[in-house]
């Protein structure tokens, strides 16, 4: 697979800096929802313009909130499709987050993508193999497992891509 490759990875960057770097579009989608939905531009299109990539919410009558699903769904694939380079070291929100604390990570919290992006930088640099990456990101195997295990459609793109690598997929 062909990844974008950027300097600093935009998952990385706050709501406000990120949505400065895209193009907003709302527009009307058919399907339930009644009348309200149906006459009111209430489908929201955000497209990452240094990326070209694009996500799209229109499930809600409520603009607002389409637009909080379509950002979280921009930054699910910016975490996948996008590499930067690997430091040497691993950043303090990964520090943080995965090697002080022992608790989950939910894929419903706003630093999710940004540590799946980094997770990702390593096990790409490693070839898809996750021991590898795990040693250099300090944490378990299970532990980096665990992380991509715990947002289905994440964990789905991960086994895809491993297969194409001759890896079996992470149960």
């Amino acid at each position: 697979m062909n990844f974008i490759r950027l300097p600093q990875h935009p998952c990385r960057l706050d709501e406000a800096t990120l949505l400065s770097q895209c193009r907003l579009h709302f527009t009307r989608r058919g399907g339930p929802g009644g009348q309200h939905r149906n006459k009111v531009d209430s489908a929201v299109v955000i497209t990452h313009l240094p990326t070209q990539i694009i996500a799209e919410a229109n499930e809600r009558r409520d603009q607002s909130q389409n637009r909080r699903v379509a950002v979280a769904r921009l930054r699910r694939q910016l975490a996948w499709l996008v590499r930067s380079e690997a430091s040497s070291e691993v950043s303090p929100l990964w520090r943080t987050r995965c090697i002080e604390k022992s608790g989950d990570v939910s894929p419903e919290h706003w630093d999710y993508p940004t540590l799946i992006a980094e997770a990702l930088d390593r096990i790409v640099e490693c070839n898809w193999e996750l021991s590898t990456a795990a040693g250099q990101l300090n944490v378990s195997t299970s532990r980096v497992a665990k992380l991509l295990r715990s947002d289905r459609q994440t964990l789905e793109w991960v086994n895809r891509q491993r297969a194409t690598h001759n890896f079996p997929a992470i149960r």
